[in-house]
């Protein structure tokens, strides 16, 4: 179910993967990311040549994407893009795998997924966005950049 308050919002209602209650800006991708040569640890720039993102960094923002790609090595990449500073705010995303809960887990970025909606349907790249990870909501204001 999709509430449309007067304000503008969206809510969508889904499963928490990762406590902890975060807002920011959506950087939003129809395809999946490959943590192990797809992203750039350092700079939280996805640096796989074929990607829509391409060159885009996902460092503070609110990451939302179907899912994850690719060996074992997204965990790691992920971490190392926490420790240096570059990881996402938030993870929302649709498909539910080891790597991506094992990625949400080592960035310790609250995550929801199993949205009653396609988040990829709903949020654009731009949109403020709440991830609730604590009760599995997420919130949408529309291209309200900084909320």
């Amino acid at each position: 179910m999709t509430d449309r308050p007067s304000n503008d919002k969206i809510i969508l209602h889904g499963r928490g993967v990762v406590d902890g209650c975060i807002e920011g800006e959506a950087l939003v991708t129809k395809e999946t990311i490959s943590g192990w040569g797809g992203v750039d640890s350092m700079t939280g720039t996805i640096v796989e040549t074929r990607h829509e993102l391409c060159g885009q960094s996902f460092a503070g923002k609110v990451l939302v994407f179907p899912g994850a790609k690719g060996s074992s090595g997204w965990s790691a990449a992920f971490h190392m893009a926490r420790i240096a500073g570059v990881a996402p705010k938030a993870l929302v995303f649709n498909e539910m795998t080891t790597k991506v809960a094992l990625g949400a887990v080592v960035m310790r970025t609250p995550s929801v997924t199993e949205l009653d909606q396609d988040p990829l349907d709903v949020i654009e790249t731009g949109d403020w966005v709440k991830v609730d990870g604590d009760n599995g909501i997420v919130e949408i204001t529309k291209g309200a950049k900084g909320g």
